[in-house]
């Protein structure tokens, strides 16, 4: 694979064209290589969501904490309770997500691209919305399987419910809620990820264009490990300020996804709440695993999203040059 000049010339010419791409082996590779992801992180975002949904007089106050408990309870199983729904859901969920995320990003790389602007600010632009597109898409399969896996995540901990399985939860929740409760806080599902998603993306886009011009050398090739140490440090970057911009929307969400039937509370209550406990930083509550997993996952995602599109292409028949 010639990936000469790939990331030196203009943006529309580095970017990998979805018609070109094997389908086949993007979704299924895809699939795969994400659930291992999803393996290697997810117990960051067990932590990450009971550190949220502590009440004021938890014993475990951070996250070290939390884990250590859960470790002593549950073994390494605490750490993936919810892993079956999460792994069950994120295989469509990835599919919808991917196939908007593509689609969109060539249609509106062709929108930016009268308007001559600089190829950080195309990047930026191009890629968020199509990352805001590809999350408001997901939301439809992800949101019920975040509320499932979350009162999986937290059953049995600071007074929450507990439950035999994800079927179980699905079923309590529709006696309690009917079925609008497996979509409760689905408003703020979206006002939370599809900035994210937006967030990231166009952090990422603008990012690596930004560091390659501070790298390039003129007319000599990247090498591989500079194009894969690019690309992470893009993903780290957008995983770090998409976590920072939307954490307190991240834990009004999850307060409201989790707490049952009878003590459920407004969307103003649960910030009222969280102000009179922790004050305003409460808001933030699980920032640190959440910054972790957010940075971690974003790195690991884009090699794997970068690999992905290489090798969907180069199976189609196509090179990159």
């Amino acid at each position: 694979m010639d990936t000469a000049g790939t990331h030196t010339q203009s943006f529309g010419q580095t970017e990998i064209n979805w018609d070109k791409l094997d389908k086949t082996k993007f979704y299924v590779v895809g699939a795969g290589i994400f659930t291992g992801i999803t393996v290697a992180l997810y117990p960051i975002s067990v932590v990450k969501t009971r550190l949220q949904v502590a009440s004021h007089d938890a014993v475990e106050r951070n996250a070290i904490s939390v884990a250590k408990n859960l470790l002593k309870t549950d073994g390494i199983c605490g750490l993936y309770k919810g892993f079956g729904t999460v792994v069950t859901g994120a295989i469509p969920t990835r599919i919808l997500f991917l196939t908007a995320l593509e689609t969109t990003k060539i249609a509106a790389l062709k929108m930016v691209e009268p308007l001559k602007l600089s190829e950080p600010t195309e990047a930026a632009i191009a890629n968020g919305l199509a990352g805001m597109t590809a999350s408001l898409c997901s939301q439809a399969i992800f949101v019920p399987v975040d509320v499932v896996s979350q009162r999986l995540m937290v059953q049995g901990y600071s007074g929450n419910a507990t439950y035999t399985g994800g079927l179980d939860v699905v079923r309590k929740v529709i006696k309690s809620d009917g079925y609008g409760g497996l979509y409760r806080g689905f408003g703020l599902s979206v006002m939370t990820y599809a900035p994210s998603s937006a967030v990231w993306w166009a952090s990422y886009g603008a990012s690596q264009r930004i560091i390659w011009r501070f790298l390039d050398d003129g007319n000599v090739a990247p090498t591989e490990g500079k194009i894969v140490m690019v690309q992470a440090a893009g993903g780290f970057f957008a995983g770090a300020t998409a976590s920072c911009v939307t954490t307190p929307l991240d834990t009004i969400k999850t307060r409201l996804q989790v707490m049952g039937h009878d003590k459920r509370p407004s969307t103003k209550q649960v910030v009222k709440n969280l102000i009179a406990d922790d004050g305003w930083i409460g808001l933030y509550r699980g920032l640190g695993p959440r910054f972790f997993s957010m940075s971690a996952w974003g790195t690991s995602m884009i090699l794997a999203y970068e690999y992905l599109n290489q090798l969907a292409l180069l199976c189609f028949g196509f090179a990159v040059d």
